[in-house]
């Protein structure tokens, strides 16, 4: 039976581990590789990525939630409603971390996510190696897995795309698809979802690997699941090593867009609650020793390229449902769990206001869009391109005003009724419309890069138009370098308060989990 004294000691060391998030870094925590003796790692990590996700992702996400809530975006109160909020944005501990790489303000996803992973700077497009290309590094996941812990990487993109890859693979540069996936084929951990994987089968260009990825996966051990059914079964049936892939992908490898999504699909929610099933526990003698579970929601970024605010919430929506399962998880865990959540960098910088509405937002404008960009592109457009291009003379001046089925087509999926739209909006649209149809408008080429960016040039400016019609700007097709926020909960989640390099949380991270102190360079 425990004495007073012993019991008061009890308690004050209980109370001193509870304080430790925040004391710490005011305490120069950030430049010390220790931690008190008493202190616990917890068991179960989350790390969520939304990659090309900022304040104003999240931002506008909220204030269409507000919306679709029946509440107003341009209301205080409504917009503070806890139902209108995100979970990532209700957790407890907040920060702000910068995303600069070694040579760049506007880092890109393999450099930042080699920050997080790893705790270096180094240059775009390389993963897992430091800026001169001499020397690699081991990433946190593959620390934990060294330690015992269970690993699972998930994305909503490729898995041997960038951010997923930075946490299992090393490579001068990011397009060496086939070498990362050989990497991850032997990273031994135990569970891979989300996406598909990119040069499957052979080299992506010169210098990459030429192997069989599907044969080398079953070589180490794993088991390739690619039907509903069959992942949701991992729920109640774990596999010591499983990749389990979404059976309908969209462009480049990728989940369809949230937005988009088959019926046949898992969410990523879904998918993170499976990975969570399948890593818990124990299977067969041995001792539990948790998990590190890195989750990205990638299109968030793809969508920010494209300028699709639509496309962009969706999938936020669904990132943060997938912060929602962890979420539960702590709930059953909460002395052993934490999760950090973060975006890579901001991606086709978006703003909250435009020049057109002043002061004023007009969510309800977006309602009018019901599928995404991509998906208007590949089913709608193709469709009407197809049907109008014979015979097209570019230099009318009012083809698509004078085209009933674009006209009803513009309404029917972005909700913009032509005769209420402004000479300006009509004009755009009529130079877009040339130029997707033959190739050729009254714009000079250097015009026509700025006002598309590549992308097709009515599906974009349709996007554009909707966006600044609800208030929603956007500055760029790439990435731009305004720093990013963290949001934190659980054991020792106060050490992420704060404004800090994005190299810093693979630092603290290690830390926390008792792990060797970043950077730790391969032999």
């Amino acid at each position: 039976m425990m004495n007073r004294r012993s019991f008061f000691t009890h308690c004050l060391g209980a109370v001193l581990a509870l304080s430790l998030g925040a004391l710490l870094p005011s305490a120069g925590w950030a430049s010390s590789p220790y931690l008190p003796s008493f202190y616990k790692a917890p068991k179960y990590v989350f790390f969520f990525l939304g990659d090309g996700m900022s304040a104003s992702q999240i931002q506008a996400t909220e204030a269409y939630i507000t919306t679709i809530n029946g509440g107003s975006a341009r209301v205080a109160e409504d917009l503070l409603k806890p139902e209108n909020r995100l979970n990532m944005s209700k957790m407890p501990v907040n920060g702000m971390q910068t995303t600069f790489d070694a040579f760049a303000l506007m880092t890109d996803s393999a450099s930042s996510a080699t920050a997080f992973g790893a705790g270096i700077k180094t240059k775009s497009g390389v993963i897992g190696m430091d800026e001169n290309l001499m020397r690699s590094v081991k990433s946190v996941a593959e620390l934990a897995h060294e330690r015992g812990m269970k690993v699972g990487v998930l994305s909503s993109v490729p898995l041997n795309h960038a951010t997923p890859a930075a946490y299992y693979a090393s490579v001068t540069s990011r397009g060496l698809y086939n070498n990362i996936g050989v990497q991850m084929a032997e990273s031994g951990y135990e569970f891979f979802g989300g996406g598909g994987l990119l040069a499957a089968t052979g080299p992506a260009r010169d210098g990459d690997t030429s192997h069989n990825l599907w044969e080398l996966l079953g070589a180490h051990g794993y088991e390739l699941r690619n039907d509903r059914e069959s992942i949701l079964a991992l729920r109640d049936n774990p596999r010591d090593k499983v990749v389990a892939i979404n059976p309908v992908l969209a462009g480049g490898q990728s989940m369809p867009y949230a937005i988009d999504r088959p019926a046949d699909n898992l969410s990523l929610a879904e998918m993170t609650e499976v990975a969570i099933a399948n890593l818990s526990g124990t299977r067969g003698p041995g001792v539990d020793r948790g998990f590190f579970i890195m989750v990205e929601g990638g299109k968030i970024d793809w969508s920010g390229h494209a300028n699709d605010a639509m496309a962009n919430i969706g999938d936020i929506l669904d990132f943060d449902a997938a912060i929602g399962k962890a979420l539960e998880f702590f709930n059953q865990h909460p002395n052993e769990t934490l999760i950090i959540v973060t975006g890579d960098h901001e991606t086709g910088g978006m703003t909250i206001g435009h020049a057109t509405t002043g002061y004023t937002a007009y969510y309800d404008r977006l309602l009018g869009q019901p599928n995404s960009y991509e998906y208007f592109q590949n089913v709608h457009w193709a469709a009407h391109k197809e049907a109008h291009e014979g015979g097209y003379d570019w230099t009318r001046p009012d083809n698509l005003a004078s085209t009933p089925e674009m006209v009803a087509l513009i309404e029917q999926q972005f909700g913009l009724v032509w005769d209420e739209l402004n000479a300006y909006q009509q004009q755009k649209l009529e130079d877009a419309y040339d130029m997707s149809m033959v190739g050729e408008n009254r714009n000079n080429s250097a015009e026509n890069r700025f006002l598309y960016g590549g992308y097709e040039p009515i599906v974009v400016t349709l996007t554009h138009v909707l966006n600044e019609e609800a208030s929603i700007g956007w500055t760029s097709y790439a990435h731009t370098g305004v720093p990013v926020p963290v949001f934190a909960q659980g054991r020792a989640a106060g050490l992420f308060a704060g404004f800090y390099d994005n190299t810093d949380i693979a630092k603290r991270l290690a830390r926390i989990m008792r792990l060797p102190e970043m950077p730790v360079y391969r032999d």
